[in-house]
């Protein structure tokens, strides 16, 4: 026998115990509390606009062996700092201190690093509000600021 109630007004023990349980469950908690969006930097927004402090090169985790390609930046919006992958081969090169950037999320699992790059999660996709993708490509040149 299992020890849920059964009866005429089982149904009302049942729901107040299940809403109790729920806290139980972390998903749950870090949702209804929306501490996701409070530990955010982006504030639970896709894309940011940043500012390049510097560039750097992180290395890969095992088994792969590289020096991938980032930049620290600072958001504007809240100031806090962040180190965003710049994908594309050379694509470091279009990229200068002091100049503005938008980040977005990188998509690993969970909102966590993707691949071999630890603890990094956003990548650059502009640069000075031209699209770090068509540099590379060389559709476009870089514009003045």
């Amino acid at each position: 026998m299992s020890k849920k109630s059964r009866g005429i007004n089982a149904a009302v023990k049942l729901v107040k115990k299940r809403k109790q349980f729920r806290w139980k469950d972390a998903y749950f908690t870090r949702r209804a509390l929306g501490l996701n969006k409070k530990a955010d930097p982006l504030g639970g927004s896709h894309q940011g606009s940043a500012i390049v402090l510097s560039k750097v090169e992180i290395e890969a985790k095992q088994p792969n062996s590289a020096l991938r390609k980032c930049v620290k930046c600072q958001l504007v919006k809240s100031g806090n700092k962040v180190t965003s992958f710049v994908p594309g081969d050379n694509a470091i090169k279009f990229i200068d201190e002091h100049d503005s950037v938008v980040i977005e999320r990188i998509g690993g699992a969970k909102g966590r690093s993707k691949g071999d790059l630890s603890g990094i999660r956003y990548q650059v996709i502009k640069v000075n509000d031209q699209s770090l993708n068509a540099l590379v490509r060389k559709k476009i040149e870089k514009g003045r600021r």
